[in-house]
């Protein structure tokens, strides 16, 4: 018999499944209780439940498994990553930064990815599968039990593409943002997505108050093109107007992901171009120098370059930081600790 996952189940879908096992409606606030306040691992754990509805539980449902395999913390600055296996033996992995206004993951939204952006080591075995939603929040889950300290603000932009794994990571902002679990405000959750437009609009009508992160790294189509392999799919025009529409169903500001590749797009042309681009837009832009994977010949452009690039931004009023370097004596960039493991 194939057991349901009830860590995916929202508050009033435990209830009903609750009522239909024949059980008082009550017992899904201690079950939901002990699933995403307390972050049990077994149905053993729940001490106030009968060892009957214990036994009934552990044979109807599961728990799905997301065991840590792997950590590395960085000597500069504190980061932590971790390498989770799944119940099949596929391996993902988070980040644990700390910052001044509280903790930050980076979560992964599924197993490997299949968008083929140049510059990251995820997308080079292609995609396993999807992580559920259970899979997803117990990624978080587990890196506060692990750490001992609470999570504040959430980040899905690891391995994978949340917008190809739609429905899953629509599920997990709920469970993630309910009142009656860990309750992490939806402002407080970005998703990065390198500009799958239906399903960008589809998120803008679900009015969420999550951040929408693109993955821009072209001031160009044909820059865009060269870089990710989404840009044969959706031209650059498109893509910038479901970001407007995003705003526009939200009023939240768009966050553009700039990485930048010495040589290939942190030229005086493309500031020029993204000036043009982003002039028009409520938006923050993040430069990220270039992480090198050795499967790519990609350099990361010196400190000073990097600097000159976001002056130039600057004076043209664009809203701009370079992106703080976290863990870089460690395994830090997206698909690199999996893939060293995979490959092990």
């Amino acid at each position: 018999m194939n057991k349901k996952d009830i860590v995916s189940l929202s508050f009033d879908e435990l209830k009903i499944e609750m009522e239909s096992i024949g059980e008082k409606a009550f017992r899904a606030k201690q079950i939901y209780e002990w699933l995403h306040v307390k972050l049990a691992d077994s149905f053993e754990e729940m001490t106030n439940l009968s060892k009957a509805l214990r036994e009934k539980l552990d044979s109807e449902y599961r728990i799905p498994l997301v065991k840590m395999v792997d950590r590395q913390i960085s000597r500069i600055d504190g980061t932590n990553k971790f390498l989770f296996q799944m119940e099949d033996g596929h391996v993902v992995e988070s980040v644990l930064m700390r910052y001044k206004h509280g903790n930050s993951v980076c979560i992964s939204s599924q197993v490997g990815c299949r968008m083929g952006c140049k510059f990251c080591a995820s997308t080079i075995g292609g995609l396993e599968r999807n992580l559920l939603p259970s899979e997803m929040v117990r990624e978080i889950y587990q890196i506060q039990k692990i750490s001992g300290e609470r999570v504040a603000n959430v980040v899905v932009m690891g391995s994978g593409e949340p917008l190809d794994n739609y429905d899953n990571f629509v599920r997990f902002v709920q469970l993630l943002s309910d009142e009656h679990g860990l309750h992490i405000s939806q402002r407080n959750i970005t998703v990065s997505t390198c500009g799958i437009v239906p399903n960008m609009k589809r998120l803008a009508d679900e009015q969420l108050q999550i951040t929408l992160a693109l993955s821009l790294h072209g001031s160009t189509q044909e820059k865009r093109k060269m870089l990710m392999p989404i840009a044969n799919k959706y031209e650059l025009p498109e893509v910038l107007e479901a970001c407007d529409y995003y705003f526009e169903k939200t009023g939240r500001r768009i966050t553009f992901e700039y990485s930048l590749v010495h040589g290939v797009n942190d030229t005086d042309e493309d500031a020029k171009e993204l000036i043009e681009l982003l002039k028009v837009r409520n938006c923050h832009l993040n430069l990220i120098p270039v992480n090198p994977i050795k499967e790519r010949n990609f350099e990361k452009p010196s400190r000073k370059s990097a600097e000159n690039f976001k002056n130039k931004l600057e004076k043209n009023g664009i809203n701009v930081t370079i992106r703080r370097e976290m863990g870089s004596d460690i395994d830090g960039a997206c698909g690199q600790l999996r893939r060293r493991f995979v490959e092990k």
